[in-house]
Order: C-alpha cells, then structure tokens, then sequence
C-alpha cells in the first residue's frame, strides 16, 4: 500500500476510534450517570440582561428584629406538617389515672382535676364497605288486582343491572387510572377484606364503564382538538397477542390541548402500531399549532403547511446533552443558547399575550439565529457521526420550523406538557404490563382522558366518577357536555 493510502486509512481508523469513544462515554453515562438534562455552566454570559447578580457586593442577609436580640432569619423552613380538614371525623380515648392514683400520698387528699392535655394523631381503618339496600315500595288497588302494580324505578345507572354500586365502581377505576393499581393486586386487597370479586369481574366492570362514557370521550376529543394548540405524544405499550407467545407493541397517544401555555385539558387514545396512517388521521382535519417531537409521521404532517409545527426544543437541547465527549466549547455554547431561550420563557408566562410575543421578538429570535449559525458554521468542521455532528444535524433539519412558536403566544418552546402527560401511562405500564387487546387498550385510553384530566384541573376523580357513573344514563345528550371535567368542576364549585 501507498503511504498516502495508510495516513488515510489512518486517519478512518482515528475517526472511527473517537465516534466510539463518545459512544462509550454516552452508555457509561446512561448506566451510571445522573439522568437529570439541566445544565448549569460557570459563565457569566448564562444570565438574560438586566438580571446579572451585583459582583461588587456580596448577598445580604436578611435580618429581623426580635425582642432582646437580632438573628439572622433563616434560609428557609423545612416543612414537616401534616394537615387535614377541619370537619374529619375526631373518635376520643380518654386516659385518666386509677382511682387509687388520684389520692396525694403525702396528705390523704383527693386530687383535684385541673384540666386535660389533648394529643392529636392522624388514624386511619381499612376501607368500609357495605351493602346498599335499595327497598322499593309496591303499591296496588285495594281488592283489584286487575288494576296491577305500582312500583319506583330503579334508579339509573352506567351498566346493565350491576351487582355492585357506581362508588365502587369508581373507586376500581380511579385505584387502576390514578394509582396504578392492577385489577389483579385490587382482587386480592378485596380478598383480605372477606370479599370476593375476581379479576375477570373488575375487567368486564372497566370495559363496560370506557364502552359507556365513549360519546363523552368524542366530545372531549373534539374540544381539545378545536382548540387549536395542541401537544402530542406517544409511548409504547405491550399488548397480548394470543398464540405468538408473546406480546405485540401497540402504542398510547396523548393529545393535550386548549388556549393556554399550560392546558389541563387531555386525551388518550391507543393505536395498534406506529404507521404515519394512524396519525394523519387523528390530525387529518386539523389546523392551528402543534407541538411534537420529531418523528417523520409529524414532519409529513407539517409539510402540509396546513398546521403550523413547533418541533421541541428540549429534545434539540438532550442531542447537546449527549455530545458530552465531542468539543466542549461547541457544546457548551449550543446549550448556553438554549438554555438562554428557555430563561426567557420563563420569565415571560406570567406577561400578556403581546407582551411575551413582543420579548420572543426582540430577544428569541436573535438566539435561535444564532443556534442555527452555530450549527451551520460548524458542521462541516466535525465528525457527522459524532455526538455534535448528530445534534447539529439534528438541529438544521428542524430549521423551517425553528421560529415557529415566536408568533404564537400560546405556543411553547417545548412539548415538556405532553410528555408529562404520558408519565402516569410510563408508570402504570411497570404495574398493569400490558393490555389485552386492541380494544382494551383504547378503553384504557378512554378512562385515562378522564382520570387524568381531573387529575391536571384538581378534581377529586373519585366523586367525579361516582357522580357522573350515576347520572350519565339519564342526563341528556344535548346537554352532554355537562358533564365533560371542566364543566362539571366549574358546576360543582358554584
């Protein structure tokens, strides 16, 4: 071989060497490495204008008069308190002493009771249950039974003469969508309690209830997607998949929505798979903006041009993160700039709408050119399988859609609210394994939305659920939404 073939061959083999340094510095991290994304760099450039700390006097400490003496006040109170509301129910033991105990040993005297000390703990007992005994009055005409019976309804209820109350049934529900808990783990609590209701039993009960509150679900559906801002992710679920020995990979999508940075408004669905197809439908018909991450079902979408697509700065920031091994400068300026924009964010939720769009102007726009400069100037300078390479590319490939969120003052610099929403299904997933079926799955959909929108407005799912479980069949259907949680909270707080 030639000696200008071996330096380049040489010069391959360095490459290669320092793409799989990198590699084995990001699987040493993911193993042994903290896995929070914040970054915090020593620079005096990591503060916005105007919100430098002073450098030529040190952080007073606040002081405060108290008779006799000053202190310095504390930094802060550690909070270790237990409250509970006033109305709890109080069950009193009282203690006293012994007859014999209360005579002064001394003089022969009685003693003489001069007041109580109270102790106050909090107690609890099993859950209660009991049999609800519905006793309907029959009535009939004196010496006629021709005239027939007269008897009350039943009063109505979500299924089909149920065995068991909606408040237990609520309770099932709230245990599995709220608390993770799987109808298996709750059959046998059940048990403990003397009661026996099998798995199969709560199974048939969910499904039944998500089949019932289906018309409720496609309202909310259309509420979130008519408000036009709307986040969206998704996160795998194993399904069963009967004679494989094995389970399938089906998929919950979230889809949060409404006229605020923050919406409380969300719904779940499940897909079976991951095919584009599934996702141009459920966004098929819709405009306004959307925040995703990006995945090429969304940049199809949004090459459409009929949405306008905020891609998620975070994980443009977590590409940075991971190029830990590649040049330290690059990095560190790339993700001083994000971090520079997420500050700005920050400080403007709080500001009007006009206010926050006029701050992204005059300060974000400036920062994302010099993201995209930052990653165009320097590009072609790295390895393009290296860390750094990756997260600039992964940066310039999002370029038309980088600004988008700058117009809209709704719109986010992240999809950090979606994602959150997936973290109840992340966590229930390690504790219910799997769905059993398609259909199963998108019942698990259904009562996620309501689960966890109550969850996201501060509503007690468990007195939503009773309340709604109960009336649902007779509340009127042009009146439906009624009953949708954030109608039915603002009802319920009058």
């Amino acid at each position: 071989m030639k000696i200008e073939d071996l330096l380049a061959e040489n010069q391959l083999l360095k490459q290669q060497i320092k793409v799989l340094q990198e590699q084995i510095k990001v699987l040493q991290k993911m193993l042994f490495g903290k896995k929070s994304e914040r970054f915090i760099e020593d620079s005096a450039d990591q503060y916005l204008p105007g919100f430098e700390p002073s450098l030529d006097q040190p952080p007073q400490e606040e002081i405060v008069s108290i008779s006799a003496h000053e202190k310095r006040k504390a930094k802060s109170t550690p909070i270790n308190t237990i409250s509970y509301p006033d109305d709890l129910p109080v069950e009193t033991v009282v203690l006293d002493l012994k007859d014999e105990e209360k005579i002064d040993l001394t003089s022969g005297k009685p003693l003489v009771k001069i007041g109580e000390e109270i102790t106050k703990r909090l107690a609890v007992k099993p859950s209660q249950f009991f049999i609800k005994q519905i006793v309907r009055c029959k009535y009939a005409v004196a010496n006629n039974p021709d005239e027939g019976i007269k008897i009350p309804s039943l009063p109505d209820t979500i299924l089909n003469r149920p065995s068991c109350d909606e408040s237990f049934i609520g309770d099932v529900i709230v245990k599995k969508f709220c608390d993770h808990l799987p109808l298996n783990r709750q059959s046998e609590i059940l048990t403990r309690q003397k009661i026996y209701v099998s798995r199969q039993t709560l199974s048939n009960y969910v499904n039944k209830v998500a089949e019932a509150l289906n018309p409720l679900y496609d309202l909310m559906k259309k509420q979130v997607l008519d408000s036009g801002n709307i986040f969206v992710d998704e996160t795998p679920v194993d399904e069963l998949a009967p004679g494989k020995g094995k389970t399938d990979q089906g998929y919950v999508v979230t889809v949060v929505g409404g006229l605020s940075l923050n919406p409380e408004n969300r719904f779940y669905l499940y897909f079976p798979d991951r095919k584009h197809s599934n996702f141009n439908q459920l966004l098929d018909d819709y405009k306004g903006v959307l925040h995703s991450d990006k995945y090429q079902a969304y940049q199809n979408i949004a090459s459409k041009k009929t949405l306008t697509w905020c891609p998620c700065f975070s994980h443009i920031r977590r590409k940075f993160i991971e190029a830990e091994g590649a040049d330290p400068e690059l990095r560190v300026v790339g993700l001083d700039i994000i971090q520079r924009l997420f500050k700005i964010e920050e400080n403007s939720a709080a500001l009007s709408e006009l206010k926050r769009l006029e701050i992204r102007r005059t300060k974000s726009e400036p920062l994302i050119d010099e993201l995209i400069n930052l990653a165009s100037s320097n590009i072609g300078k790295v390895l393009p399988k290296s860390k750094i390479g990756q997260a600039f590319g992964y940066l310039l490939g999002l370029k038309p859609y980088l600004k988008n969120y700058l117009n809209h003052p709704m719109a986010r610099l992240d999809n950090n609210v979606a994602e959150r929403a997936l973290r109840p299904v992340a966590i229930g997933r390690k504790n219910w394994l799997f769905v059993g079926s398609e259909s199963s799955g998108q019942n698990t959909a259904i009562l996620l939305t309501f689960a966890q929108t109550c969850r996201a407005l501060k509503i007690n799912p468990y007195e939503y659920f009773e309340d709604i479980l109960s009336r649902f069949q007779s509340h009127p259907y042009n009146k439906l939404e009624e009953l949708l949680p954030e109608n039915w909270k603002k009802l319920h707080d009058k």
